[in-house]
């Protein structure tokens, strides 16, 4: 079932999630709701604030983007109760933007490296380092579980000059191509 994702300004975009157990209840639905919703917006990644739960979990699928340029090299997984443990190497830039922050892209600086520690949707543990572009989709969503929106971390003058479309979305003065929640 697709899920409507919540706009910029929604209060728990800005919550820091809470762990789940594995009597989570539903927790195998909730997933393929979470892939659905976020093929059907064309993302990469998705985590469970971005459909209305304070909760730490997140997805990701950068085989779509990856497996044509480096065959073998994406990941399509799901992160339960996240934390990352180091994040090294240096720091590069690229363009990010997010499903609950429509037409809006920028800049945003990342370490290459993330190791984390994390649940599958099995409940089994694992610590994992991945670099480059899962690297940067995993601490994106992370982000999320931690109620912090990429475009905090924009430059101040890129932040200056989406202020107004931010302040858009926020009213609910924007249409996207997928099924979106607003505050207002």
């Amino acid at each position: 079932m697709i899920l409507p994702i919540y706009a910029y300004g929604h209060p728990v975009l800005k919550k820091v999630a809470s762990n789940i157990d594995k009597s989570y209840p539903n927790l195998s639905v909730l997933l393929a709701n979470m892939w659905d919703t976020m093929y059907n917006a064309h993302g990469v990644g998705l985590a469970a604030p971005q459909i209305g739960l304070d909760i730490r979990l997140f997805i990701v699928d950068t085989l779509q983007v990856l497996e044509e340029e480096k065959p073998g090299e994406g990941i399509k997984m799901a992160f339960i109760n996240a934390k990352i443990v180091e994040e090294s190497g240096e720091e590069w830039s690229y363009e990010e933007g997010c499903l609950s922050i429509p037409y809006v892209r920028g800049d945003v600086s990342r370490q290459e490296q993330v190791t984390i520690e994390y649940f599958d949707e099995s409940f089994t543990k694992h610590t994992k380092t991945f670099s480059g572009l899962n690297a940067r989709v995993i601490q994106h969503e992370y982000d999320h579980i931690q109620g912090i929106l990429f475009t905090e971390k924009l430059k101040p003058l890129k932040k200056k000059l989406v202020q107004k479309k931010l302040d858009n979305i926020k009213k609910g003065n924007i249409k996207a191509d997928y099924k979106i929640k607003f505050v207002v």
